[in-house]
C-alpha cells in the first residue's frame, strides 16, 4: 500500500508540474524554418513545426532536455526552465546526414530526397522527377513531350500509374489528347523546387486517381533569401537563362518572381528548333496569427521538331545514323497557365484547415509518325493529337490532434473538372495538311474525392487506417457523329488503406503498409464500354525499415506486391487506351545514403522488380518494357570552402519488349559529372552529360512498321537515342 501511495503521488506530481510547452523555430533572419523536429529526450516524445514554424509539445516538464534538428541547420538542444512561449533560433549549416532523426509519419522516407536535393541540387526539369528513388524517365518527343516514367516495373507512359502533383495542383491530365493520365511537369523551374514529397504504392489517403505505383509532389520555395540570375551554354547550340528575383521576405510575408528560358538545337541530325519560357510568381502572407493566404501564378510555353523513334533496321543498314530520323517533320507546342489560391487557418491549438482553389488552362498540339508508311504507303502516317483544355478545381483538408489520446485525424473533401474541347486524333501529312479525322470531340469529366484518416500511436507503435471515395461523371460529344449526342457514365470507387509502423527508436522504424489504389480509363473509351471495367482497382502491399546504423548511415529496405486488375496501354496511332488484362508486380527496394567524411555523400539506389500477366500462360505473360531492375548511384561533395563536385550513374538492365519476350530493349550505363566553385555571390560550373560517350537508347518500343522503300512490314526495336557526349557551362550571380 505504501508504494501504490508513493505511486500515486509521484503520478499526481507529474500532472501537477507536466504541462505544454508552445513555441516558435525561426532562422537567424527570422524566418520560420517548417518541419524542425523536436524531440523530448527525458520522455521521448516528439513534434514538429508547422509552416508558420511553430510547435506544441507536450508533457514538458522544468529540467527537460529538447534536442531541435533540421537537415538544413545545426542541431540544438536547450533545457527547459520554463513554459513561457520561447522562440528557438537555428544556425543554417551544409546538409549532414547526423541531424536526420526517422519520423513516427507514413512519409518517413521523404528524408531521402531532402538530404539529395541538398547534396545534389536540381538543374533541369528532366532531373527532378528522377530524384524519386527507383524512378527512371525517357524522353521520345524532341524535349517538349511529357516524359515516359518507368517505377516499380511499370511502363508508366506518361502518367498512367503515378500521381504527379506540384503545390497540390494536378499535374496528370485525364482523357488526354495523347494518353490517359498525361503528366507534362515542365512547367516547374528546377530552382524553385524546395523539397520533394513522395511515396510508392497506394497507401495515402489524401491521394486518388492514378495513385497506384506511387505519387509524387514537387513543393516549391515560399520565399528566397537572395536574388539570382544564372546562365547555362552548352554543346548543340544549348542555351539557358534563369532569373529569380527576391521582391519581400520577412517573416510576415515573402514574394518572389522566377523566370527561365530554354533554347537548342538538340544532338539530332534534324535540329530540333526547341524553345521553352517559364514564368513563375508565389506570394504569402500571414494576415493574422492564425491566418496564411497564397497565390501562385505560372505560365509556360513551349515549341519544337522531333526526330522520333527510328527503326534498328535503318540504323543498320546505313540508310540513317543513330541521330537520324524517318520523319523530322513530327513536333509540337503546347502552353499552360496555371493560378493556385491557398487559404489556411488554425483552428485552434490542436484543429488546423488547408484549402486549394485552382484554374489552369492548357494547349497541346503534337505530330508523331510510329508506323512511317505502314498504313498509307503514299503520304506515311503522320497523326496529330490536339487538344484545348480547362481545368477548375479545390482541396480541403482538416487536421485534428487527439487530446485524451496520442494521434491525429484528418478529413478532406476535392472537386475536379476537366474541360477538354476539340480533343483530336488525325492523319496528316508534314503537319499542314489534315487527311482525315479519326477522333474529335468535346470531353467532360467531373472528379469528386472524400476521405477520413486517423492516426493513434501507443508508445513506439503507431496505427494508420483511411478510407477514400471517389465519384466519376464522364461525358463524351462526338463532333465527327452526324447528330448531337452527349454520352456519359458514372462510376464511383471506394479504396480502404492501412499502414503500422514501429519506431524503436529515432534512428530505427519498421513498417507495413497495405492499401487499394485506381486508375480511371479514358472517357472515350469509358463511354464505348457503356461503363463497364471504368475504374480497375490495385491492391499492393509494403513491409520494411528505414534504419540509421550509424549517425551517417541511413538505410531503406522493403519488399513489395502490387495486383492490378487491369494494365492499360496506350495505342497512339488510335487514340484509345487498350487493356491488357490483370498483372501482377512483386520486388525489393534498397536504398542507402552514406556520409563518409563531411559533406561528401554517397548514395544508391537499386530497384528488383519480378512482374507478369496474371491471365496469359508461362512465356506470353512478359509485360512490355517493364523493367526488372534498376540501379542508380552517386557520390557528391560540398565543401565550405565553396567547392561542390559529383558524378552520377543510371543502370536499367535488358527488358522485354514485347509479350513473349522475342523482341528486347536493350539497358544501358550512363554517368553524369559535375563540378563547381561558388566564391561569395558568384557560382561557375561545369556538367558533363554521359561522360563516356555511351551509345545508349533513351526509349524503346517494339513496333511493327513500314519504310517507303519495303514491301512488307518489321516488327522491331524502335528507339529514341540518349544524349551524347555533352558539355555544358554554368555561371551564376546573387545578390
Amino acid at each position: 500500500m505504501k508504494h501504490l501511495i508513493t505511486f500515486f503521488c509521484m503520478l499526481c506530481m507529474h500532472q501537477t508540474f507536466a504541462q505544454s510547452l508552445k513555441g516558435k523555430v525561426v532562422s537567424r533572419d527570422n524566418i520560420p524554418v517548417t518541419e524542425a523536429h523536436i524531440f523530448n529526450v527525458n520522455d521521448k516524445h516528439h513534434t514538429h513545426t508547422n509552416e508558420k514554424g511553430a510547435f506544441k509539445l507536450a508533457p514538458v516538464t522544468i529540467g527537460d532536455t529538447l534536442v531541435i534538428s533540421h537537415v538544413n541547420y545545426k542541431k540544438k538542444t536547450i533545457v527547459v526552465s520554463d513554459f513561457k512561449p520561447t522562440t528557438i533560433i537555428l544556425e543554417e549549416n551544409l546538409v549532414t546526414l547526423e541531424e536526420i532523426t526517422i519520423r513516427k509519419e507514413l512519409n518517413a522516407l521523404n528524408v531521402i530526397t531532402a538530404i539529395d536535393i541538398q547534396a545534389n541540387p536540381v538543374n533541369s526539369s528532366q532531373e527532378i522527377l528522377q530524384k524519386v528513388p527507383g524512378l527512371f524517365i525517357g524522353q521520345h518527343a524532341g524535349g517538349g513531350k511529357a516524359e515516359q516514367i518507368f517505377l516499380r516495373g511499370f511502363d508508366i507512359d506518361h502518367g498512367t500509374d503515378i500521381t504527379i502533383t506540384a503545390d497540390g495542383l494536378p499535374v496528370n491530365m485525364v482523357s488526354h489528347a495523347h494518353g490517359q493520365g498525361y503528366a507534362d511537369l515542365h512547367f516547374v523551374i528546377p530552382e524553385t523546387v524546395d523539397k520533394i514529397d513522395f511515396g510508392k504504392g497506394a497507401y495515402y489517403a489524401d491521394k486518388g486517381n492514378f495513385n497506384t505505383a506511387g505519387y509524387v509532389n514537387f513543393k516549391t520555395k515560399n520565399s528566397l533569401n537572395s536574388s539570382i540570375v544564372k546562365l547555362d551554354i552548352g554543346q548543340f547550340n544549348t542555351q539557358r537563362f534563369l532569373g529569380m528575383f527576391n521582391l519581400l521576405n520577412n517573416n510576415k510575408q515573402s514574394a518572389y518572381i522566377a523566370s527561365e528560358y530554354i533554347l537548342t538545337d538538340g544532338y539530332f541530325d534534324s535540329s530540333q528548333n526547341f524553345d521553352r519560357l517559364n514564368i513563375f510568381g508565389k506570394y504569402t502572407n500571414s494576415i493574422t496569427d492564425t491566418e496564411k493566404i497564397g497565390i501562385t501564378i505560372s505560365h509556360f510555353t513551349s515549341t519544337w521538331d522531333a526526330s522520333g523513334q527510328i527503326p534498328q533496321r535503318a540504323v543498320t543498314s546505313g540508310l540513317i545514323s543513330r541521330f537520324g530520323a524517318i520523319d523530322d517533320t513530327e513536333g509540337g507546342s503546347t502552353s499552360r497557365t496555371n493560378v493556385l489560391v491557398t487559404y489556411n487557418k488554425t483552428l485552434s491549438e490542436n484543429a488546423s484547415i488547408q484549402n486549394k482553389v485552382y484554374y489552369n488552362t492548357y494547349d497541346f498540339e503534337l505530330f508523331s509518325n510510329f508506323t512511317f508508311f505502314l498504313d498509307d504507303p503514299v503520304n506515311g502516317d503522320q497523326i496529330k493529337q490536339k487538344e484545348t483544355r480547362n481545368i477548375y478545381g479545390f482541396h480541403s483538408d482538416y487536421k485534428q490532434d487527439f487530446t485524451t489520446i496520442d494521434g491525429s485525424f484528418s478529413a478532406g473533401i476535392s472537386l475536379r473538372n476537366d474541360q477538354s474541347s476539340d480533343n483530336e486524333l488525325s492523319h496528316t501529312l508534314n503537319r499542314r495538311e489534315t487527311l482525315n479525322q479519326i477522333q474529335f470531340g468535346t470531353i467532360n469529366e467531373t472528379n469528386f474525392g472524400a476521405y477520413v484518416n486517423a492516426n493513434v500511436t501507443f508508445g513506439k507503435l503507431t496505427i494508420n487506417p483511411a478510407l477514400r471515395l471517389d465519384y466519376f461523371n464522364f461525358k463524351y460529344n462526338n463532333a465527327l457523329q452526324t447528330s448531337y449526342k452527349t454520352q456519359s457514365q458514372t462510376e464511383s470507387i471506394i479504396s480502404p488503406k492501412l499502414n503500422i509502423f514501429y519506431n524503436y527508436n529515432d534512428n530505427l522504424q519498421l513498417y507495413a503498409k497495405t492499401g487499394k489504389g485506381f486508375h480511371s480509363n479514358d472517357t472515350r473509351v469509358v463511354v464505348a464500354q457503356n461503363g463497364t471495367d471504368i475504374l480497375p482497382a490495385s491492391y499492393g502491399f509494403d513491409t520494411g525499415f528505414i534504419w540509421k546504423p550509424i549517425p551517417k548511415l541511413l538505410i531503406n529496405t522493403a519488399y513489395w506486391y502490387l495486383f492490378l486488375e487491369q494494365e492499360f496501354v496506350y495505342v497512339g496511332d488510335a487514340g484509345i487506351v487498350e487493356p491488357s488484362g490483370k498483372t501482377n508486380r512483386q520486388g525489393i527496394d534498397f536504398s542507402l545514403r552514406y556520409e563518409p567524411v563531411n559533406q561528401l555523400f554517397f548514395n544508391i539506389d537499386a530497384n528488383y522488380t519480378y512482374a507478369r500477366a496474371s491471365e496469359e500462360i508461362e512465356g506470353q505473360d512478359f509485360i512490355p518494357l517493364a523493367p526488372d531492375f534498376t540501379v542508380t548511384s552517386g557520390l557528391n561533395y560540398k565543401s565550405k570552402s565553396g567547392f561542390y563536385g559529383g558524378a552520377q550513374l543510371r543502370f536499367i538492365d535488358d527488358r522485354p519488349a514485347n509479350e513473349d519476350n522475342s523482341i528486347v530493349a536493350e539497358g544501358y550505363t550512363v554517368t553524369d559529372l559535375n563540378a563547381g566553385y561558388e566564391y561569395k555571390n558568384i557560382t561557375v560550373g561545369l556538367q558533363i552529360q554521359n561522360l563516356f560517350d555511351v551509345a545508349w537508347n533513351e526509349t524503346q518500343f517494339a513496333t511493327e512498321s513500314r519504310l517507303q522503300n519495303e514491301v512488307d512490314a518489321t516488327e522491331e526495336i524502335h528507339f529514341t537515342p540518349g544524349t551524347p557526349f555533352f558539355l555544358k557551362g554554368t555561371i551564376s550571380v546573387r545578390f
